[in-house]
């Protein structure tokens, strides 16, 4: 009997314990942010996707009279951003400033210090930015068929360039070879380098963001062939995307959205979510964005989860198909 009250009594205290663990944690939660919260970029400041962060967090400090801070740790694919952050306190005041990069480095590193996956809370998508296959001017390619049929006579004579390994330029490019079954070669450069050699006709093709894109193509500096993304780029509505050119397969996304540290409470979870979609729904944060021709894609905070899993799914299967390895 002894045994039986003694087992009860301390079923009790583990209950009791919950039931004020979880309503600190709700209280917390409610009070959230009481004080700075950093929010680590894995780009360098001036990054298009960094840009989007300041633009969009400014507004989220306004709406929740508390400073959040745009912190930049770059380097290493962007690794050394979201190893900062998994090894943070889930507590809500360190945030990732995620993107594609997340699943790429997956493929390019044969071991990194957290997981992908199981280290982070997906928060909130803050958009996707377009990527556009510009080619040179002098290979006077008009049309996706063109520039396919080219490097279909001459198998590994055409190049193409990106800005660097695991970029988004090379991860679009890469999904457009495997699509359309050409056997071309990879020059990766370091930032933008490559599409100046692509203006001066000494690299084929490179995919470049929709918004500096467009004065290049106004410019006649380069051709714009097709877009990477399933549907039209508002910036650029009348050029074709990879499906409508044939190759749905060759479809990219670079998305950039926020992320926290796995076992952040989903209380506070749910509350930065909606400041974020708060933010994105005013006017004057739109039309920055759309300049920077990042467009919406309204996401619940467990669409969003489903999104990267996806992303890194489908991330995985291209290095396969593409025969990708690691880097290091």
């Amino acid at each position: 009997m002894r045994s039986i009250r003694a087992l009860r009594q301390a079923l009790f205290c583990i209950v009791a314990g919950l039931s004020l663990l979880a309503a600190a944690t709700a209280a917390n939660a409610q009070t959230w942010p009481t004080r700075v919260v950093k929010v680590i970029s894995p780009f360098t400041a001036g990054n298009a996707g960094d840009t989007v962060a300041r633009i969009v967090f400014d507004q989220v400090g306004q709406q929740l009279g508390q400073a959040f801070i745009i912190e930049n740790k770059p380097g290493a694919g962007g690794t050394l951003a979201a190893d900062f952050v998994a090894k943070s306190d889930p507590d809500g005041y360190t945030l990732l400033l995620s993107s594609a990069s997340l699943s790429s480095q997956v493929v390019f590193h044969k071991a990194l210090p957290y997981d992908a996956i199981r280290d982070f809370t997906p928060v909130s998508l803050l958009g996707i930015q377009p990527t556009v296959l510009v080619a040179a001017p002098a290979d006077n390619f008009k049309t996706l068929a063109d520039l396919i049929a080219a490097a279909k006579a001459k198998p590994g004579a055409l190049t193409f360039a990106s800005a660097g390994i695991g970029s988004a330029s090379h991860m679009a490019a890469e999904r457009f070879r495997v699509a359309a079954k050409i056997d071309i070669r990879h020059i990766p450069f370091r930032g933008a380098e490559g599409l100046a050699e692509v203006m001066a006709g000494r690299i084929d093709f490179y995919n470049v963001p929709v918004a500096p894109a467009v004065p290049l193509l106004n410019a006649g500096k380069v051709t714009v062939l097709a877009v990477s993304t399933a549907k039209r780029a508002k910036l650029l509505p009348d050029v074709p995307t990879m499906a409508e050119s044939g190759y749905p397969d060759a479809a990219y996304v670079f998305w950039g959205g926020v992320a926290a540290p796995a076992k952040t409470p989903r209380a506070i979870i749910d509350k930065l979510h909606g400041e974020i979609q708060k933010a994105l729904a005013v006017a004057s944060v739109q039309d920055k964005l759309a300049k920077l021709g990042v467009e919406q894609e309204p996401l619940t905070v467990d669409q969003f989860a489903r999104f990267v899993s996806d992303d890194l799914a489908g991330t995985l299967k291209l290095a396969k198909d593409a025969h990708l390895e690691p880097t290091d």
